[in-house]
């Protein structure tokens, strides 16, 4: 079971709810016959109305089809906790899944899913645990390597001191390529997660506008919210991260970069409650091939013929190790990294790394 739907099980006891409006999903208390009760404002927005004309309706007034509703109703009131993924809401037929059950004080508890934000988190577990295996079994070997190719180095740096002529430079020339081969796996093994890394408030402005420092040749514009505060972050990690888009960008031709930032309680990130930074990356470059997209964080992934598949995929390390999110869309011309950053890290339950 992943992080989410553990929180969504928790979630459906009345234990996670006592407070709606820290929910960062719709939910509702409903009595034993489906009249609403209470709804946060998620849920609100859902329906399309205030809390103040929906309460005593049935819920199945604004969710169809009622008879599965209905039935989930009985169950719930049995003891039960159940998930249904086949709902969708009458005003604009938009697709949910609901997950019921039982407060403890006699009422019904019940959690709304978007259908796409669910899919979108399934998607996120899906493509993490595959990343993370393919990172593991990889750093395994690349710790493997290091020992025995710290030996090759030494040997042929004694070779280097003793020797002559060509065969001197035979030396030298393994011992430049081991150098090569030291600095990939130190690259790569930036890969490697980091348990409790220590963070400190940082000024993520501050910290772009060090990065992204704008040339001749390319232009920067900054849409930065001013009311973005200092943030807790691992200040070197979050600059390889950025660094790594940067480069990303400027490998891509980009000549016009875009920062935008911005604040929002909408956003939802798995098993955190709490607000949100977005921090958009827009680039001009060349664009991402359609069969690439879904791979882009993936480790050795690269659409570039020297490259080594290692930054975006280091990307995607920091900002799960900040409990965060990284996503990738093309929008027209432009390449956009979206980065969603929780601005309290405190409020996060299960961590999503």
């Amino acid at each position: 079971m992943n992080g989410r739907s553990k929180w969504l099980r928790r979630g459906s006891i009345l234990s996670a709810l006592t407070d709606l409006e820290q929910l960062p999903v719709a939910a509702i208390i409903a009595d034993r016959d489906g009249r609403i009760l209470q709804a946060n404002d998620h849920a609100q927005m859902c329906i399309g109305s205030s809390l103040r004309r929906i309460r005593g309706l049935a819920f199945w007034q604004f969710f169809a089809p009622q008879e599965r509703l209905q039935s989930a109703l009985e169950r719930a009131c049995n003891g039960e906790t159940l998930t249904d993924h086949h709902i969708f809401s009458r005003r604009d037929h938009h697709p949910f899944s609901i997950h019921l059950g039982p407060t403890g004080d006699g009422h019904i508890s019940l959690l709304l899913i978007p259908e796409k934000d669910r899919l979108e988190t399934e998607a996120f577990y899906r493509h993490q645990e595959r990343t993370d295996t393919v990172a593991r079994i990889a750093l395994e070997m690349a710790h493997e390597v290091k020992n025995p190719l710290t030996s090759l180095r030494g040997a042929a740096q004694l070779l280097q001191e003793t020797l002559h002529g060509r065969q001197r430079e035979y030396a030298t020339h393994i011992v430049e390529d081991a150098d090569r081969i030291r600095q990939r796996i130190d690259s790569f093994l930036q890969l490697g997660p980091r348990a409790n890394i220590r963070k400190e408030a940082v000024n993520i402005h501050r910290l772009l506008d060090d990065v992204c420092r704008a040339t001749p040749a390319v232009r920067v514009r900054r849409i930065y919210d001013p009311a973005v505060p200092e943030l807790p972050l691992h200040a070197s990690r979050m600059r390889q991260a950025l660094e790594n888009l940067w480069h990303n960008a400027l490998e891509a031709g980009s000549d016009e970069i875009e920062l935008q930032t911005r604040i929002s309680s909408l956003i939802r990130l798995p098993d955190y409650r709490g607000m949100v930074l977005e921090l958009r990356f827009s680039s001009n470059g060349e664009p991402v091939s359609p069969d690439m997209r879904e791979h882009l964080f993936e480790p050795f992934v690269s659409g570039k013929a020297r490259g080594s598949g290692l930054g975006l995929a280091i990307v995607q390390q920091v900002v799960h190790e900040h409990h965060g999110r990284v996503m990738f869309r093309a929008d027209g011309p432009l390449s956009r990294f979206i980065l969603h950053l929780p601005m309290n890290p405190k409020e996060t339950s299960a961590c999503a790394c």
